[in-house]
Order: structure tokens, then sequence, then C-alpha cells
């Protein structure tokens, strides 16, 4: 029974890790095509800020 109960235990932990895990490689990615594009993401959201603050509404 106790070896049963360890094993189930056991079994949640591991796939709690494995999402951790999972989300650690996707910020990762994240970041990092975060710093690959960086100026092109700059330049975009200054031109869309640009666009909605020279927009009359």
């Amino acid at each position: 029974m106790k070896r049963k109960r360890k094993r189930i235990l056991s079994a949640v932990r591991n796939k709690k890790g494995m999402e951790m895990v999972q989300v650690a490689i996707l910020v990762a990615i994240a970041v990092t095509l975060g710093l690959i594009f960086k100026t092109q993401i700059t330049d975009f959201v200054n031109d869309t800020f640009g666009s909605l603050s020279s927009a009359k509404f």
C-alpha cells in the first residue's frame, strides 16, 4: 500500500517538474527571440504607437 502511494506521488511530482522545465524552455526561447529581433520589435512598436497617436478619432 505504501509503495503504491509513493509511486503515485512520485509520478505527480515528476509531471510538475516537467511542466516547470517546459515553461523554462519557452521563456528561454522567448527571451532569445526578443534579443535577436530587438530592433525590429522596437521599430514595429514605435511605428504602431506613432500611428495611433497621430490618428484622429
